[in-house]
C-alpha cells in the first residue's frame, strides 16, 4: 500500500448498527473472511461486458489491499486471486509495480494501483463491507500468451479489451466496454 497504512473500518471491527439487516450475500462474505481471511466476489460476463473477480478481506485480514482482476473466465479469476490471497497469507507484501509468477498460465501477472473513482464502478460489496472507502485495490494484469500486458501497444485489440485500465481516472480511459457505464 502506498501513504497512510489502511485503517479497518470494517462491519468485522465496527458496529454500524445495522448487522441484522445483512442479506445473504453480505453473511457469506463475513464468514467466509471470517473463515479463510477473504472473500472472492465473481461478477459473471454478460451483455454489458466481460467477468471480473475482486476480494474482499485481505485489507482487514492482512492488511493487504484488495485484488481485482478482469477479463477471463471468473473461476479462473477466483482461483488466480486465491493464489495471491494464500501467498499474502504467508506473508507477501502486494504493492502497485510488482510482478507474480506462478498465477496465470506461467506467465507473470502484474499489479496496478486502482484510482479510486472506479470502486463504485467495480467493487460495490467491498466499499458495503468496509463502509469507508478508500480501500486499497490493486488490479491483477495478466498477460497475453506473448507476455504482452493489456496497456502495451503490440498487444492484440482484444487482450486491450479485455481489461480496463483502472490505475487511470476514468476520464482518461480509452473509451470501450468498461467506460459503457460512466
Amino acid at each position: 500500500m502506498t501513504g497512510d497504512p489502511f485503517q479497518c473500518r470494517c462491519v468485522l471491527c465496527h458496529d454500524y448498527g445495522d448487522r441484522d439487516d445483512a442479506d445473504h450475500v453480505d453473511r457469506t462474505i463475513i464468514g467466509h473472511v471470517q473463515e479463510h481471511g477473504w472473500h472472492v466476489t465473481m461478477v459473471y460476463e454478460d451483455e454489458i461486458g466481460p467477468g471480473f473477480a475482486y476480494t474482499i478481506g485481505l485489507a482487514h485480514t492482512h492488511g493487504t489491499p484488495e485484488l481485482a482482476m478482469f477479463g477471463l473466465d471468473v473461476h479462473l479469476m477466483h482461483r488466480m486471486l486465491d493464489t495471491l490471497g494464500e501467498k499474502v497469507a504467508a506473508g507477501a507484501a502486494l504493492a502497485d509495480g510488482q510482478e507474480h509468477d506462478g498465477v496465470a498460465r506461467g506467465l507473470p501477472v502484474t499489479l496496478r494501483q486502482a484510482d479510486p473513482r472506479w470502486y463504485r464502478t467495480f467493487f460495490g460489496r467491498a466499499i458495503g463491507f468496509y463502509r469507508r472507502p478508500p480501500l486499497p485495490v490493486l488490479q491483477v494484469a495478466w498477460p497475453d500468451t506473448n507476455g504482452r500486458f493489456h496497456w502495451e501497444d503490440r498487444s492484440e485489440p482484444a487482450h486491450r479489451n479485455s481489461q480496463p485500465q483502472l490505475w487511470l481516472p476514468p476520464s482518461e480511459h480509452p473509451v470501450g466496454v468498461w467506460t459503457a457505464e460512466l
